[in-house]
């Protein structure tokens, strides 16, 4: 996806670390937008992911703006809670992603997805 769309991958780059995928992400900011009008932003977040315990896990480890941490309480409180844990007992998108991931895997420069048949 991002090879294919120049723009985007101008803007974005994702790291594969072990167990983690790390993104930046530059955001244009309106020019009418008050303060921030006509700057870009850096925008960054980590995600844990892994298997275990026969399911997948995945892991909001931070957001950050500028550099600086965005808190827990502006994420929902989503912050290092397991999201297929706490949603994945729902139907819904956390749901249909645990039952058809049989296994993954994050290593250095890699992310490694076994689909279920």
């Amino acid at each position: 996806m991002v090879a294919n769309n120049h723009d985007l991958a101008k803007k974005l780059a994702v790291d594969l670390g072990d167990d983690l995928v790390s993104a930046r992400l530059l955001v244009p900011v309106d020019q009418d937008f008050p303060l921030l009008g006509g700057k870009t932003l850096r925008v960054s977040a980590g995600v844990e992911m892994a298997f275990r315990d026969a399911k997948p896990v995945v892991i909001l480890k931070g957001v950050s703006i500028m550099g600086v941490p965005i808190p827990n309480a502006w994420l929902g409180g989503l912050k290092n809670i397991d999201l297929i844990n706490e949603f994945g007992d729902k139907k819904g998108f956390w749901s249909g992603f645990a039952e058809g991931v049989e296994n993954i895997r994050v290593e250095e420069g890699q992310l490694k997805i076994k689909l279920k048949k």
